[in-house]
Order: structure tokens, then C-alpha cells, then sequence
């Protein structure tokens, strides 16, 4: 009987075996164009974080610059900003004002943590609770952004697979994978594909070797971060928009792309 894991399995072997997505994962995983490991602050990974939505790939050079330069400035130094300076600063990629309140909101909550000796990056604080708490007291903050947030202050491999809107709309059905409705979801998802990886770490791992992606994934660590990459960007490539090569029959398929259904 084909379970859960096994689904997610397939499809992960499928996906990671296209050019495309291996191209993407490999430019990305090692140090990620949207989160880079340049910046060591965890409070300044949690702003990035947010401030990455919303923010289109052919931007990605623009969303760069302003990361750069939020980054020399310093989180305190943003935090003591007014708004028309931080609103001048994030200009360049949009929605300054919910970027303003995102950081306004940001530290506030960081605060409140540091007062309560709360360190999100801490392997024995709760990761449900803190995604909750993140999602409902920042601003803008979604259950997708808390994800994000968390992973990038805790690390690339901290074995969180953070889960988009997306992911919940087409790729869920593309595994036979049921979701509730509404926010929920997205947690719903991120424990079935987390879950799925800790269950056979040794299996995604040798996906990545056979199909001789360039990345380094630590040797005492499941490979959930590759995972996330890899689902990602083939939701990107090929879910965002109708495909020729994508299979109608899916989850029943095992083929997903360019299967013999496809050409009929």
C-alpha cells in the first residue's frame, strides 16, 4: 500500500530529477539568494524573511540590494528608525507600509521574548508554538512567514519545510494529500512533508546523490531543507501555470511529468 511518505517520496524523485529544478535548488541551497547566510543576526533573519513576500524572482537583484543594506544598518538601527527612513530604505521592492508595520510588530514580539527569556532559535522551544505566537503577533506575519522566519533564525537544516500558498492549492493535490481549510493548512502541510523526511531521511538523501544535485546537506541532519527547495521550485516551474508535460492523473500517476498519459 502506498503511504503518505511514499507519495512525497515519488514525487521528490521526480521533481529533483528535471534540469530545471535541480539548477534552482543548487543556486540556492548552500547560501540562499533570499535568506543568505551573510547575515548572522537571527532578529534581522526573521525581518528578511518577511520582507522577502511578495517580492517577484526578476527582483531578486533589487531585494538583494535592500538586504544588504538593511543588514549595515543593523537591526537596532531599524528599530530606532522612523518610518519615512525604514519606508526609504524598503521602497524599492513595494508595500512599505506593511513592511514598516512588519518590522514595527517584529520587535515588538522580540522584546516580549527577551523578556520572557524566549530564544526562538533554541532546539527545546516548541516550533508550533512559536509559529503560532509569530503568525498572530506580527504584522503580516502568516503561518507561511512564521515558518520562514523560524527556519531562517534557526538555520537552513533545522528540519522545518516551510509551506506557501501554493504548495497548500497544488501541490497537496498533486500528492493526494487532503487539507482543511483556511490558515491551518499550511501547518497541516509542513507536518505531513517534515514528518515524510524524518521517517526516511536515508531515502531523500540518496535522491539528491542520484540525481548528482550540488549541494552539501550535513551528514547528521535530514536533508529537509533540499526537500523544501526541491518542492518549491517545482511548484514554481511547473504547478504556478499550466504545463504540457504535467500529468492530470496525478496523485494515481506515478510519472507526474512527461508520462505516457501526457501524449495521448
Amino acid at each position: 500500500m502506498t503511504t503518505g511518505a511514499d507519495r512525497i517520496l515519488r514525487l521528490v524523485d521526480t521533481a529533483a530529477a528535471l534540469p530545471g529544478v535541480r539548477r534552482e535548488v543548487e543556486a540556492n541551497h548552500d547560501d540562499n539568494r533570499w535568506w543568505p547566510t551573510s547575515i548572522s543576526d537571527t532578529r534581522m533573519r526573521m525581518l528578511v524573511a518577511g520582507w522577502s513576500t511578495r517580492v517577484s524572482y526578476r527582483m531578486i537583484d533589487t531585494y538583494a540590494t535592500v538586504v544588504t543594506n538593511a543588514n549595515a544598518l543593523g537591526f537596532d538601527a531599524l528599530a530606532d528608525a522612523t518610518d519615512r527612513e525604514v519606508a526609504g530604505l524598503v521602497r524599492p521592492i513595494g508595500l512599505t507600509t506593511a513592511r514598516v508595520d512588519y518590522l514595527r510588530s517584529l520587535t515588538d514580539l522580540v522584546r516580549r521574548w527577551n523578556k520572557d527569556a524566549i530564544d526562538p532559535t533554541a532546539g527545546g522551544v516548541g516550533t508550533d508554538e512559536l509559529i503560532a505566537t509569530f503568525a498572530e503577533q506580527v504584522h503580516g506575519a502568516s503561518f507561511k512567514v512564521a515558518q520562514c522566519a523560524l527556519l531562517y533564525a534557526r538555520g537552513y537544516h533545522c528540519g522545518i519545510i516551510p509551506v506557501d500558498s501554493g504548495m497548500v492549492t497544488r501541490l497537496a493535490p498533486a500528492l493526494g494529500i487532503a487539507l482543511p481549510s483556511g490558515p491551518s493548512a499550511h501547518e497541516e502541510l509542513r507536518h505531513r512533508l517534515e514528518a515524510a523526511v524524518r521517517i526516511r531521511p536515508g531515502d531523500f538523501r540518496t535522491l539528491a546523490d542520484r540525481h548528482h544535485h550540488g549541494v552539501t546537506i550535513p551528514a547528521d541532519t535530514a536533508p529537509t531543507w533540499w526537500v523544501h527547495l526541491v518542492l518549491i521550485y517545482f511548484k514554481r516551474l511547473f504547478l504556478n501555470g499550466p504545463s504540457r508535460r504535467l500529468c492530470t492523473r496525478r496523485p494515481l500517476c506515478a510519472g507526474a511529468i512527461d508520462c505516457t498519459h501526457v501524449h495521448r
